[in-house]
């Protein structure tokens, strides 16, 4: 039986696992198939997803991206709190739309060349293992997938602003 865990509710509780047939798809889905099975599966995510999704999207209005920024990070929520619950865990490291989120924040109106994507993928990978502060704490007191996504919006924050004064320093 599902667990009916509060969004805040920290605790693991018996992991369902996935074994119903929409929960694995989307664990699947949660996942992007194997990166999310992968050793430091973030930086394989922002390096197999993130960098190539700001490729494709380099020509986009402001508009048109950061309404892109708000489905995938609303979908990320969705996904990490659903996810985690059928997983048993909080924060799940199987789970990666959050990394793809902090990326995108990461390189919000940035304009696209391979000194900035070496660069944000660098500092926002960093920002976000270190958890620069109010990364940690919200992760840790934010509800459900609202934590689990809430520290990577902290790590992309940061580094588009460190990428912002870099570029209009130089």
């Amino acid at each position: 039986m599902v667990s009916l865990m509060t969004m805040n509710d920290h605790r693991t509780e018996q992991p369902n696992r996935g074994r119903r047939p929409a929960w694995r798809a989307l664990l699947l889905i949660g996942s992007l198939g194997p990166l999310g099975h992968c050793p430091a599966s973030g930086t394989v995510t922002v390096a197999l997803v993130g960098i190539p999704l700001f490729w494709v999207t380099r020509a986009w209005s402001a508009t048109s991206y950061v309404g892109l920024i708000l489905v995938v990070s609303a979908a990320a929520v969705w996904i990490h709190h659903v996810g985690d619950q059928a997983l048993g865990e909080k924060d799940s490291r199987t789970l990666v739309w959050d990394e793809i989120v902090g990326f995108l924040i990461a390189v919000t109106l940035i304009p696209f060349s391979w000194s900035t994507v070496i660069a944000a993928f660098l500092i926002e990978r960093a920002i976000d293992i270190v958890k620069v502060p109010p990364a940690r704490w919200i992760e840790r007191t934010w509800p459900g997938g609202w934590g689990d996504v809430g520290d990577d919006v902290v790590a992309g924050l940061y580094t588009a602003a460190i990428l912002h004064l870099w570029i209009h320093l130089m």
